[in-house]
């Protein structure tokens, strides 16, 4: 018995000739557009996670800088 995989199932629901050439191993004749969504793909990933890393260093420097006020603050009241 063969498994069948989720992504196979995605393809059979998206469109059912796709699968069943994938299914005969025929070659796509679009591989160039296939490689440039990839680059495509893999750029935009690349995007998320320096902004994901963006977003990580913006909220440590709001909190170091309101831990400073708060320094400057209480020093002014105590000093």
């Amino acid at each position: 018995m063969r498994i069948i995989r989720a992504s196979e199932i995605g393809t059979f629901l998206y469109c059912q000739r796709a699968w069943k050439y994938r299914r005969k191993d025929v070659p796509s004749e679009n591989t160039a557009e296939m490689a440039a969504g990839t680059k495509i793909h893999r750029q935009h990933g690349r995007s998320v996670v320096a902004s994901g890393c963006f977003r990580v260093i913006a909220v440590g420097l709001l909190m170091a800088s309101l831990l400073m006020v708060v320094i400057q603050l209480v020093g002014q009241v105590l000093g």
